[in-house]
């Protein structure tokens, strides 16, 4: 049985930077596509760096065309505000994929290190110099870009997987 390429969008929200990665998984290799930061003005109001946010993820998914988008589960920091603009953030990267028809992912960030290097407590190094031997030629500018791949790694790992129909939310369904 021949097993399809499944292209796959990985996406690291957050308001100054949004990471994103497009790779292309088949049965036995993950290969890197295009990855990068979609980063509003700063001096421009939430709504607007929303806004391009959006903007920004909806060029991607017309250009790459994923069959799946993972994102990562957001965790609560000690700061409610920016714990709150953050799942904004999230939110907006969620529905954009949503309208335009991509099945949406999330997976907590301990299984994205887990799955990625091994070791769920990994630091962003560790995470990054995965990423770089899981995908020959990335140069990552920021952590975000880095994240959002591994984020596309760690649903590729499940998706090729057995358990992935009883382990995952498609939250796009939901």
């Amino acid at each position: 049985m021949k097993h399809k390429n499944m292209r796959l969008l990985g996406l690291d929200p957050g308001l100054r930077h949004t990471g994103w990665g497009v790779i292309e998984s088949n049965k036995d290799k993950i290969s890197w596509l295009a990855s990068g930061n979609i980063s509003p003005k700063t001096n421009t109001s939430l709504a607007l760096r929303l806004l391009a946010i959006s903007n920004g993820i909806s060029e991607i998914i017309e250009k790459y065309n994923p069959e799946a988008a993972a994102i990562e589960d957001i965790f609560v920091g000690k700061n409610s505000q920016s714990t709150l603009k953050l799942g904004m953030a999230r939110g907006v990267a969620i529905n954009t994929c949503a309208s335009l028809e991509v099945s949406v992912f999330q997976y907590e960030a301990t299984v994205v290190k887990k799955t990625t290097t091994g070791f769920g407590r990994a630091n962003k190094d560790q995470v990054y110099s995965m990423v770089k031997f899981l995908l020959p030629g990335v140069e990552c500018k920021t952590e975000d870009e880095s994240d959002a791949l591994a984020v596309a790694i760690c649903h590729s790992q499940f998706a090729r997987s057995k358990i992935h129909n009883l382990e995952l939310e498609n939250i796009h369904d939901s």
